[in-house]
């Protein structure tokens, strides 16, 4: 017998950590008083249901590409990380028009990333967690360098726009987040799931408009995510008051007031920051969460530093979340 060569695996970092973060918004503004022109609703009724005053709607021409691309590009420049460093891109969405070519080469391209490993990832409005959890990984097992995670959607393609119980909720927006190597441990670890026995609550019909049973999803939300959130922090080795800002996906602001408040009982602050970024952003699925995040960076109610607790959740029903410390 000849001797073989060892397998060997690439040294990874101790560490991770998010370098920086961006976003984009369309400019078109949605009031609920233009949407109460189109269907049976008013501004009283979407804000009691739901807590959304305005939200962005992307223009025929404007692609869930063209949106990842200006999100990716802000995010670069706020780690100061030039695109001939990242070596991964991670596109978490669920409303890309076509299965294949995938958004994430496309949007490598244009921002001027050569040759990245590049693809994305659908796990509805968990997606950015799952895609932070995912570039952590690879970075901690020496798989990548630097990642560029970007949750991007134009939900507005997949909205009837005269659906009262849709068409009030959902937007279209990016974010995005750098994900680079680290001394010590800034990003905790993913805990992530699946309850797939509730994947008739949301999806998405025949005819490509959303569907979803808003009841359903709301008791499952308001009794199953709050768990969700201690685990992170608990696989994260931290305490519910060491959290500083929470960011739960933006789906309906009472969903993220009762998250709000069952931490709260489990010790974490009065002063805990937390995300209502739905308010003016609508729900943007696997944008939603960076969307918060930037605003609250630029508005200072998230500051560099700050432990932030992220948790998304959507069809699937998937869900995911960790805790990170504020670039």
């Amino acid at each position: 017998m000849t001797d073989r060569s060892t397998l060997r695996q690439a040294p990874g970092a101790a560490g991770t950590r998010i370098l920086g973060v961006g976003s984009f918004q369309p400019e078109k503004i949605v009031t609920n008083d233009d949407l109460s022109k189109i269907m049976d609703t008013n501004d009283q009724w979407i804000r009691e249901r739901v807590g959304i005053v305005e939200r962005r709607f992307a223009e025929k021409d404007e692609s869930l590409v063209d949106m990842a691309v200006k999100a990716g590009t802000a995010a670069l420049a706020d780690a100061g990380v030039d695109p001939s460093e990242v070596d991964t891109v991670i596109l978490p969405n669920c409303t890309m028009p076509t299965q294949i070519p995938n958004a994430a080469a496309q949007v490598a391209d244009r921002i001027g990333i050569t040759h990245p490993a590049a693809f994305d990832l659908n796990a509805a409005c968990a997606g950015f967690c799952y895609g932070i959890g995912v570039a952590s990984d690879l970075i901690r097992a020496g798989s990548a360098k630097k990642a560029l995670v970007i949750g991007a959607e134009k939900l507005t393609d997949h909205v009837d726009p005269v659906d009262r119980a849709n068409a009030i909720i959902f937007a279209d927006g990016a974010g995005a987040a750098v994900v680079g190597a680290a001394d010590t441990a800034q990003i905790g670890p993913v805990a992530w799931g699946s309850a797939g026995e509730h994947v008739d609550l949301i999806y998405m019909r025949d005819d490509k408009w959303i569907y979803q049973e808003g009841q359903s999803v709301f008791r499952w939300a308001t009794t199953q995510i709050a768990p969700i959130a201690m685990q992170a922090l608990d696989l994260a080795g931290l305490e519910p008051s060491d959290v500083d800002v929470l960011i739960p996906h933006q789906a309906n602001l009472r969903i993220v007031e009762a998250i709000a408040k069952k931490l709260r009982a489990k010790g974490a602050r009065e002063d805990m920051v937390v995300a209502d970024d739905i308010r003016y952003s609508g729900n943007t699925s696997s944008a939603s969460i960076p969307l918060a995040l930037d605003h609250m960076r630029k508005a200072g109610t998230a500051k560099p530093g700050d432990v932030v607790l992220a948790v998304g959740f959507g069809a699937g029903l998937s869900y995911a979340g960790q805790a990170f410390v504020c670039p």
